[in-house]
């Protein structure tokens, strides 16, 4: 059966750059909807058809969740009634379930349809993000713009990552991502960026300018803030940039420790050799990497990071990029680089063991026949007493 969407009106106010049609045909798009018609009379009779609002924000997941439930329509919330705001329906059921979504006193629904709210979809839990947020479909005015925008920065950015991008990066990422925005700058322009400063800081670091080479190496973290967040609020990622930018990430932080290293012309490591500390830190960093793999590919693919609320605190500080940046600048600013890596190679390969204890803990509660699933699907959203680390991984504050 062919897929068609229709569009029901649309709204002057743009949200982060885009009116509420050009966003929702982005979103139809990535979740596979190529055909969108002005004319549901030019949806075919062995067609179906998605049904969307257009005065309304809609959650990207509430629009995939539409297009992959056919026989349904959605209610929410608009004021002090409900309101039809999404339907999927087949051809010949369209124009009755149009005229339902614009006069919802209608009681009658076309047969073999059902009727959905917003609290009984189960996609709260954003995998990819690795987060908690439950869905949302939300009026568009003039009034509440900025409230619609800082709820999509919000939704773009992830539950469980480091310390710095967490509590550090939102406030001024929300303002860089503002001004792409207003003079057109695309998520690829701001990686590209980034891999500049990437190798900036590595030459800084090798001739042993350290603190030049952290001030490119903290903007080139920021940037990679930037460029995601930039990408999901404009729904502009594309495959290549994904790749792009992931790559980039996956390969420097090794890169840039061991160039820090030859930027050296004294070195004390606490009787370790420099080849040694080189060898320590990459190996450190592909087990690690290895092992957040592996726990993916085999055991969950919600991540280990997900798996225990213990692990989400990990995160926080694991041997990634930032909490090692932050050890080499204390150790910069404190007069002694060397002692930085040194501890960059003690806290990898610390962080390493932990995440191969984890693993093997994980491997062992599978082959006992209990569950390897993540903390936040059994998250209950209506409890009043919530434990920390749901109010700490389940909700942003971003003002």
């Amino acid at each position: 059966m062919s897929l068609f969407a229709h569009i029901i009106g649309d709204s002057p106010v743009k949200i982060w750059g885009l009116t509420s049609y050009k966003r929702k045909m982005r979103v139809l798009k990535n979740a596979g909807v190529k055909r969108i018609v002005d004319d549901i009379a030019a949806v075919p009779e062995n067609g179906s058809v998605v049904l969307l609002r257009g005065d309304l924000l809609f959650d990207d997941r509430v629009i995939n969740y539409m297009v992959q439930t056919p026989g349904i329509l959605l209610k929410v919330p608009q004021g002090s009634t409900d309101g039809f705001a999404a339907a999927h329906v087949v051809a010949e059921q369209a124009a009755e379930t149009l005229d339902i979504m614009k006069e919802p006193a209608v009681e009658e629904i076309p047969a073999g349809v059902k009727i959905e709210t917003l609290d009984k979809l189960s996609i709260s839990f954003q995998q990819r993000l690795l987060k908690f947020d439950p869905p949302f479909v939300l009026p568009i005015t003039p009034e509440n713009r900025r409230s619609l925008e800082r709820r999509l920065f919000e939704w773009s950015y992830k539950g469980v990552t480091d310390c710095v991008t967490k509590w550090v990066w939102p406030r001024p990422a929300r303002w860089v991502v503002g001004q792409c925005v207003r003079f057109g700058f695309r998520p690829n322009h701001v990686t590209v960026l980034g891999l500049f400063l990437v190798i900036l800081a590595g030459l800084l670091f090798a001739y042993g300018w350290y603190g030049w080479g952290l001030l490119a190496g903290w903007l080139m973290t920021f940037l990679d803030t930037v460029d995601g967040k930039l990408a999901r609020v404009t729904v502009a990622s594309s495959k290549f940039g994904h790749y792009f930018d992931h790559i980039i990430d996956l390969v420097h932080p090794p890169i840039w420790y061991i160039l820090w290293g030859l930027g050296m012309s004294q070195v004390s490591f606490g009787g370790l050799s420099p080849g040694t500390v080189f060898w320590l830190i990459v190996t450190g960093y592909i087990v690690g990497r290895l092992v957040e793999g592996v726990f993916l590919t085999w055991l969950g693919k919600s991540g280990i990071f997900c798996w225990r609320p213990i692990d989400s605190y990990f995160r926080l500080i694991t041997a990634r990029r930032n909490p090692c940046l932050i050890l080499l600048t204390i150790a910069y600013l404190a007069g002694f680089p060397d002692w930085g890596l040194f501890a960059v190679t003690v806290w990898t390969v610390a962080t390493s063991i932990f995440l191969i204890v984890r693993l093997l803990t994980a491997f062992k509660t599978r082959l006992a026949g209990g569950p390897v699933r993540s903390w936040f699907l059994d998250i209950d959203p209506n409890s009043l007493q919530q434990p920390l680390a749901v109010k700490l991984f389940t909700h942003r504050a971003v003002d």
